[in-house]
Order: C-alpha cells, then structure tokens, then sequence
C-alpha cells in the first residue's frame, strides 16, 4: 500500500473512533445482552421510541428513552420507599446493598434510614422530608465509598416477555452548590437489570447529577423491554462515582413497573374523567367509555373496580370490552373507583404484566349533618345572626330573607325589626350536591324604657346621696362601676365616690332586651390647710412659717402672737418661747372648714465665756456656759493643742473645773466643739485656762 493510502486509511479509522466516543458521550445510552433485544414503537402511546441495533456484538447501544413514561404504568412489582417513623430507621434486610449501617451521619461506604440530614455536614443540604413531602418518610441517606458499591439490588417477580418496564428511582446530590468545586465527586448512578445468572440485559448511566442551590429530587429511569425466556430479573444501582470528598446522596422512592400504550378512560366519552358525585338516596347508572393508544400487537383488557374496603383493585368478571355499564343503588355509601388494565395478547393474566388507566372515580356521599339551629330571642335593634352548618352552599327563606342574603351564611341582621321575626328555613348542600333543609325560629322583643330621675349630682367629698333610675318594664337594674355604691343591683343605690364619677345603670326586663342610662357624680373637694414643718429657732431669731392652702379663699393664724401678719399664709414669727401657730381655712365650695399647726421651738441663746480660773479662790473657777443645761442632750467636747480629748459632757449638770481624770490641766488655750443636737449647726471655738 503506497504511504499516502496508508496516511489516508489511518485517519479515517481516527475520525471513526473519535465520532463514536464523542456520541456515548454525549448521550445516556443503554446497553443491552443477547438475545437481541429491540424496543416496539408506541407511537402515540408515548413510550420508548424504537433502539437502534448493533448485531452480532454481545453488548448493544440502544438510544436513550425518554425520562419517564409518557404512557401508562402498572403497578409497581418492586416499591420501595424505605417507611416511615422516628429516626434512625432500622438498616436494610441482607443482601440488599453492600454499604454498611450507621444510626447516624454516615462515613464512607455507610449508609443510614432516616428523614433529616442536617446536623452532618456544613456541606450538606439540610433536607428535612422523603421525596413526597412526607415529614416522618424516610429516605437513605447514602456517603459512597472509594471503591464501585451496590448501593439497591433487589429481584423482580417473575416478568412477563416483550413488555416494556421502568426502573426508576429518585435522587438527590446532597453537596449544595455554595460548597462544590472542582475537586467535589458528585454521584454518578448505572442502573442495570440482569438475568438471576449474572446477564446483563440493560444498563444505564445516569451520569453527573450536578449540584444545586437548594435541595432537588431528580427522577433517574431505566427503560428495558424483556426478551423470550428471562422472566425473572435482578435490579441493581451501582455507584460508579469515587467517594471521599463528595460523592453524598440521597435515594427515595425505587420502583419497577410495566410501562405501557396511553390508556383513556371517562364517563361516557374517553375525555370526561371528572369524578361523579350521588346522594345515598339515588341510585345512578354509569357507563365507562374506553381508548387504548398504539403499542400492543394483540392489545387485551380487564376493567377492575376498588371499593376502598380494603380489598384493593378487583378484576370485574367477564367486563373485557372498552365499555363497561353498572348500576350503583341507593343506600350504598362510599368511594368507588374503575379502572382499565391492559397488556399484550395473554399477559393479560399477570398483574406484573399489566399497565393501567387512571382511575375513574364515583363518589355515594350521604346527605349533610346539619346541627340544629336553636330559635332565636332577640331584642329591637340588635344585632342578630342565623347559622347554619354542615354544607358547603346554603340557601334560606323567612320573613327577613331577600334576593341578596339567600345564599348567604351566616345571616346577619344589623339591626333586627319586629318584620324580621317569623320562622326561617334553609337547604343546606355539600360538596357532593346532597341536600339538607333545617328549620329555626326568630322572635323580637321590644327594649325596656329607662329614665334617671337626676341625670348629675354633686356632693362634697365624705357625703353621700341616692341615684335612682325608673323603667317600668325592667326586672333587673344593674350599675357600673360599683365603687361607692351601696347596692349595685337596685333602683335606687346611695352613692358615696370619693372622686368624680359617671355611673351607668342597665335595666333588663323578662326577655334580656335592655336600655342603658348614665349618672354623674361630681364629687368637689374638702379645703386642705397645711401650717408646714415644725421650726426650729434661738432666743432672738425669727422665722418665717410655710403655710399652704387648697381648695379654700379664707385664712388665718392663731394666735396672732409675734407674727407680723395673721392673714398672710407665710407670716414672719418671732417668738421669745415655744409655740403652736394654728392655720384656720375655709371651702370655697361650701364644703366646711378645716386646720393645721405648726409647732415652734425657741432655744435659750447660748453664751459661751472664753476663760476662766480654777484656782480655789471661789471666783471664776468653773466654765460656767450660760443656758446650756436647758440642752439636757447636748455633747461638749474639749480638746488640747495636740488634739487630745481632755473633757467631755452629755448635758452641762456638772460645769468643767479645767481638770482631766481629776487632775488640774495647765493653764493655755483649749479648743471644743458643742452638738446641742437641736439640730441646729455645731459650735465650735476656744477657751483660755487661767491659773
């Protein structure tokens, strides 16, 4: 071969292999095992669309199905939600996954049961309910390990041959996406069905589930149609991404089911599938219209009915066509539902073989419970209101009822009139259009009529006086507030307030209708006189006295005795020995009169000699303090030049004879201090010893 041809050949086989990689790698693809598998055209059904084979190859690379089925499903013959409860749920029964348990925030190669992955890792979305917003569902919470591990395998019930199944499950990549970098695994999931002797008949790789800002379940499926001859199948989600850093998930809701054609079903047309509703009393007659799209060669069907006793979906013997009749009777409470199974030719005998319609539903309510209305006594003018319950719609009729309030619930009247009353009923009805009609009655009496004899009285504080109120029609007399009252519950209370009052009485009579009327109590104020503090002053000092008034225009003091003006309320008094001033006042409000006094105490004034001699000579020989002893409390300390205390003297019986501890102190200057303890300041100074 010439070296250009061999160049030209090289490439070609480069550019082959290249384009191949590139295409698996752009696409999620399936790998299927002989026998050759090729998946039917559904068409309309909305089924996996047609595979493209590779023939004579052991594993074959089918073209990716959709995500979910756009058809209809069986029932799930795997369905795995892992329960529900307080966490941590218990592990998974053996052989199940080859991760290993833990009852808490799982390391590498562990797995736990539970329904909160918060409080692990700060890296962790912190989601709190299974993938149906269950709050106590479970889901397992997955941390991978290193090495590839199976995180689900499970067997399927014997399957039925060339039907379509789905394998799905629902994921969610725990590393949030604040947290993920280039050096975070993220999960990576192959799903796989394989034969009980090791087959492979359909792989899947969901490959990267990228993160995300918040929690996201993701529903990851496999698509596989069976071949001849495997009806027994093993289901396996293998992990194919690395664990360390990353590589956190969370699995919920795992099923494996049949998938097939779209199957419509409704209430005489395919198309009206709303759930009917019947009273308890009718009975109803229904017929079920059937459609089934493209997908089976040799399609058959089997109309089922679920009763919600318990018993769960029942084949309805000999109902094999695309319509089906029944008679529902009166007295026949309950939910009742239909629904079509299909599958291809015989498989129609298998239930794991089956898909189904959406269920078509006809609902026997009973007729609505309405509790009683109780009759209404209402007075004029009052607000009244009519209630009814039970029902979801309402309609009434009486004597107050109009076009614009008969569907109204409650009714209210704003301000009853003896029109309004007369009997009323009202239809109640549910939901389901099941009716209920209750009877109530609605009687309107007239109010009592209240006068006050005096609608404002005034008293002065201390006195006392009857308020009355007459109404004629009343049985009952209630005031408020009670304080001051003699009897609150009468006619005519004496009231004694000490302040300002309004009091309001309410009359009732036999029927509860009442009128409302107020009395004011003004309560005006004794005078108040206060001649002040008592004073305090020396023999020959004056001092000004602090009187104050309220509530008073006329003053005086007595006696007027050394004051400079009895009329004044702050006189300048000068008294030569103790007194008592009285402060005489009168109301302004001719409320009395009142006093007050002030008691002033005149000290005799103090002399203090500053020397005298203790020399025996019978002259001068005490320190003789004029007036002191009238001071029986007072304290006299006498000091040294050096501070030292050298006499001292509670009250002056005894003068000082310039002597300490008995014996005569030497003539010079000695210093004291005198507390009279009148209050009045300390005296201080000195005093010469003469000997």
């Amino acid at each position: 071969m010439p070296p250009y041809t061999l160049r030209l050949f090289l490439l070609l086989i480069f550019i082959i292999a290249f384009g191949n990689a590139m295409a698996q790698t752009a696409t999620r693809s399936y790998s299927l095992s002989n026998p050759v598998i090729k998946k039917a055209a559904f068409g309309a059904g909305g089924q996996p669309s047609a595979g493209v084979e590779t023939k004579g190859l052991r594993n074959r690379i089918i073209q990716a199905a959709p995500a979910t089925c756009s058809g209809s499903l069986g029932d799930p013959v795997i369905n795995v939600d892992f329960g529900a409860g307080s966490i941590p749920g218990g592990p998974l029964a053996p052989g199940i996954t080859t991760l290993q348990y833990a009852t808490n925030c799982p390391d590498d190669g562990y797995y736990t049961i539970t329904n909160n992955s918060g409080n692990c890792h700060d890296t962790w979305h912190t989601v709190t309910q299974d993938h149906t917003g269950n709050a106590n569902g479970y889901f397992m919470l997955v941390n991978a390990s290193n090495d590839p591990s199976v995180f689900f395998t499970q067997q399927a019930p014997v399957l039925c041959d060339n039907t379509t199944y789905e394998f799905s499950a629902y994921v969610l990549n725990l590393i949030t996406l604040a947290a993920s970098n280039s050096t975070v695994h993220h999960p990576d999931i192959q799903f796989s069905v394989e034969t009980t002797d090791g087959s492979v008949l359909a792989t899947f790789d969901t490959g990267t589930i990228l993160p995300t800002a918040s929690p996201e379940w993701v529903k990851e499926s496999l698509f596989f149609t069976t071949p001849a001859g495997s009806a027994q199948v093993i289901v396996k989600m293998i992990n194919k991404a690395p664990g360390g850093n990353g590589n956190d998930l969370l699995l919920d809701d795992i099923t494996f089911r049949a998938c097939g054609p779209v199957i419509q079903t409704g209430f005489t047309t395919v198309t009206a599938n709303s759930p009917q509703n019947q009273c308890v009393g009718e009975t109803k007659t229904y017929t079920l219209k059937s459609q089934i799209g493209t997908g089976y060669t040799n399609p058959q069907i089997q109309w089922q009915q679920n009763k919600n006793d318990g018993n769960g979906w029942i084949d309805i013997t000999g109902e094999t066509a695309d319509s089906y009749t029944f008679t529902i009777a009166a007295g026949t409470l309950g939910t009742y539902q239909y629904r079509l199974a299909a599958a291809e030719g015989s498989n129609i005998s298998s239930a794991h073989c089956r898909v189904f319609s959406d269920p078509l539903t006809v609902n026997v309510s009973a007729y609505p419970v309405v509790p009683a209305i109780p009759p209404q006594e209402s007075c004029l003018g009052d607000v009244v209101t009519l209630t009814a319950s039970g029902g979801a719609t309402y309609e009434w009729s009486g004597p107050g009822i109009t076009a614009g309030n008969k569907n109204q619930n409650p009714i209210i009247f704003d301000a009853v009139t003896t029109a309004d009353q007369g009997s009323y009923s009202v239809v109640v009805t549910s939901t389901a259009g099941c009716s209920t009609t209750a009877l109530t009655t609605l009687n309107v009496h007239l109010k009592p009529v209240a006068t006050v004899d005096e609608p404002v009285h005034t008293i002065c504080a201390g006195n006392s006086e009857i308020i009355s109120v007459s109404a004629p029609d009343a049985t009952n007399f209630s005031w408020v507030p009670t304080t001051g009252l003699s009897d609150p519950s009468v006619s005519n209370p004496i009231a004694n307030p000490t302040v300002n009052t309004v009091y309001t009485v309410t009359a009732t009579n036999d029927y509860g209708c009442t009128d409302v009327k107020t009395v004011t109590v003004n309560v005006l104020p004794l005078p108040v006189a206060n001649a002040g503090a008592n004073k305090k002053i020396f023999e020959g000092q004056s001092v000004t006295l602090n009187g104050s008034v309220q509530n008073g225009d006329v003053f005086y003091w007595t006696p007027t005795d050394y004051l400079s003006d009895p009329q004044s309320l702050t006189p300048v008094a000068n008294p030569v020995s103790d007194i008592t001033y009285t402060l005489h006042l009168t109301s302004t409000f001719n409320c009395g009169s009142t006093e007050s006094s002030v008691f002033v105490r005149v000290y005799k004034k103090i002399v203090i000699p500053n020397t005298f001699s203790p020399n025996g000579d019978g002259r001068n020989d005490f320190w003789d303090i004029e007036a002191l002893v009238t001071y029986p409390q007072c304290l006299l300390t006498v000091y040294n030049r050096n501070g030292q205390q050298v006499f001292k003297s509670i009250g002056y019986d005894h003068p000082w004879q310039g002597t300490y501890n008995g014996s005569p102190l030497p003539s010079g200057t000695y210093y004291y201090v005198l507390d009279l303890k009148s209050g009045a300041p300390l005296l201080s100074g000195w005093v010469v010893i003469v000997r």
